[in-house]
């Protein structure tokens, strides 16, 4: 420990004998061991005092760069979100564009290419008549389609008149 061999030890284990005592050397030795494992305690202590402080430093030095690289991140992330964002405004404007040039190339006067079924009445007592249209495409003349009253209607309003 010390640079202190065994044969130096035994010389101070004589003196110590010869000095103190047979008597008082148990009790000497055991205080003596006992301040040693205190010292040796002391200085473990310190040293993972020493070792702490040391891993602290490193962890905030590790925060402050994970920060940095955080910041760096999400400055890149917000650029390309602006770059995004730009490149679908000049999409939208040339679509707009486009849009503007295929209107003003159409012709104002464009008839439809199918017309709805409509459904016409006379009076009231006659059922509606339909009228039915075909699509421009087969060219075929819109025809009338007539619903004759019932006979049984006939029948009531006679029978209601007499």
């Amino acid at each position: 420990m010390f640079g202190i061999s065994f044969s130096e030890l035994f010389v101070i284990a004589i003196v110590a004998l010869l000095v103190i005592g047979p008597e008082k050397l148990p009790k000497v030795a055991r205080t003596v061991g006992a301040l040693t494992g205190r010292m040796q305690r002391y200085a473990a202590q310190v040293k993972e005092e020493v070792n702490r402080e040391f891993r602290f430093e490193e962890l905030q030095k590790l925060q402050e760069e994970i920060k940095q690289a955080v910041i760096s991140t999400e400055q890149n992330v917000q650029k390309h979100v602006a770059n995004v964002e730009n490149s679908i405004d000049s999409i939208g404007e040339n679509n707009a564009v486009q849009n503007q040039e295929t209107i003003q190339d159409v012709p104002a006067t464009r008839k439809p290419r199918a017309k709805p079924v409509k459904t016409v009445s006379d009076d009231l007592e006659k059922k509606p008549t339909r009228v039915a249209k075909t699509s421009v495409a087969s060219k075929t003349k819109s025809t009338v389609i007539k619903q004759k009253k019932p006979v049984a209607s006939k029948n009531l309003t006679e029978k209601v008149e007499s």
